[in-house]
């Protein structure tokens, strides 16, 4: 099933009463859990129809039923944050197996590095990867695929956003003033030489964060930076999410998404925006593929066929599992980003410091862009190359995929095949000018 929806400003697809908004999260917890009695009888009626002794489950009626149950099932389940099930890549040629975990940590974040057990040690090291991904409604397990393309060559790290209803209120707020100041603090715990990936929605925060700190000559500063579908300049070639953000205003979003976390998760209390408001918005913007998706699940359930019920199970799975966002931090991106356009007018401010991109001078800079994208339209992330005049131009490359949508910027047999390639390569020759430029100066400080 083609993608659309991953990465955008997720909306209302109509207007919801400011008077619904405070208990919006409070009733949907209650129909959830309303619906707790009607699950028990259907499992225990999916079993009984699924059951090898009983003669009723080898008929039509009995498939129909059981496959019923099971459409039940997954229509009506809460769905948990989703696995990496990333447990071994190649190396070399070495099947090596790998550990994942955490080596920085927050209360709105970990940063994840995926530790490949070599068995024995590599000649030369590979190239630190930090991948930022999306804080929009999903789990960065949405970038698997991503992870997955570099882990062959690359020390891979990626940011894992936390699910704003587990998050204690005592724990603070979080804007998108901490959104940089995460990425600023993860850049310095890295220690530097590393290239950093921004996906979709990150490409502002962490051009934010290399300015921040370029102005600030922080020797922590990445070698190179790649920005994917961002919305770097959403006055560009705008698309329709972009216009409706305009159109809306922040007062809308503030009035119509914004809600309070129920008891009795941790973060009871807190400002966000629902996960399930944005699972709403991400469905009915595409209902009439996802009505057909689920009669066709209903149909491979009766027909027995396995793998494509697996495909659909695992697309679901990914896409039906969301997160909360602290409401700080939804307002503040659609206001700054899709209303103001803060940043392409510079007029951006970070801890009440202007963000100035042009003081980047030592980071390269690769733009990816995908041709069919209507999320971020093209030209919004090659809109980077004009905000940073100062860079050379053998340290910026700006490519756009031909045949893929948004998703496909990311994951997908072309991402792997033709886009990975370039940044690998743009990756490396950046380290190359890098060491030729240290190689040099110390030559010149030798005479």
């Amino acid at each position: 099933m083609p993608i659309g929806e991953f990465g955008r400003p997720p909306v209302l697809p109509e207007e919801v009463s400011p008077a619904m908004t405070t208990p919006m999260y409070w009733m949907h917890e209650m129909f959830y859990a309303s619906l707790n009695p009607a699950r028990a009888v259907t499992d225990a009626t999916k079993i009984l129809f699924k059951n090898p002794l009983n003669p009723w489950s080898y008929t039509d009626l009995g498939k129909s039923i059981a496959a019923g149950c099971e459409l039940f099932e997954r229509t009506t389940r809460r769905y948990g944050k989703p696995e990496w099930g990333l447990h071994d890549t190649e190396v070399n040629g070495v099947r090596t197996p790998i550990e994942i975990r955490s080596v920085w940590e927050k209360p709105f974040c970990r940063l994840l590095y995926f530790d490949r057990k070599h068995p024995r040690p590599l000649r030369h090291p590979q190239p630190r990867v930090l991948i930022v991904a999306p804080m929009s409604g999903h789990y960065a397990t949405l970038l698997r695929g991503t992870v997955e393309a570099f882990l062959p060559t690359h020390e891979v790290y990626i940011t894992d956003w936390s699910d704003a209803r587990m998050v204690p209120l005592a724990d603070g707020r979080f804007d998108l003033d901490d959104y940089v100041d995460y990425v600023i603090q993860m850049l310095q715990e890295l220690g530097g030489n590393i290239h950093i990936i921004a996906v979709c929605q990150p490409s502002v925060p962490v051009l934010a964060a290399v300015a921040v700190m370029e102005a600030d000559n922080d020797p922590y500063v990445p070698l190179s930076m790649t920005l994917m579908g961002g919305p770097i300049d959403t006055r560009r070639n705008p698309t329709a999410v972009n216009n409706l953000a305009a159109e809306k205003g922040i007062e809308w979003f503030r009035s119509n998404v914004i809600t309070k976390v129920p008891f009795p998760h941790p973060g009871f209390m807190r400002d966000v925006y629902p996960g399930f408001l944005q699972l709403t918005g991400f469905i009915t913007m595409n209902l009439d593929r996802h009505k057909d998706a689920h009669k066709q699940l209903f149909a491979n359930l009766v027909k027995g066929d396995g793998d494509l019920v697996d495909k659909h199970v695992e697309f679901y799975d990914e896409y039906l599992a969301v997160m909360d966002l602290t409401a700080d931090y939804y307002l503040q991106t659609v206001d700054v980003v899709f209303v103001k356009h803060a940043l392409p007018k510079g007029e951006m401010v970070h801890r009440n410091k202007l963000v100035d991109p042009s003081k980047i001078t030592r980071v390269a800079l690769m733009t990816v862009e995908g041709e069919n994208d209507d999320i971020s339209g093209l030209g919004q992330t090659e809109a980077t190359h004009a905000l940073c005049p100062n860079i050379p131009d053998e340290r910026r490359v700006h490519y756009v995929q031909k045949g893929v949508g948004h998703y496909g910027v990311f994951n997908g047999s072309r991402f792997k095949s033709e886009i990975v390639p370039r940044i690998c390569d743009f990756m490396s020759s950046t380290a190359r000018i890098q060491a030729r430029e240290i190689a040099d100066q110390r030559a010149a400080a030798a005479e």
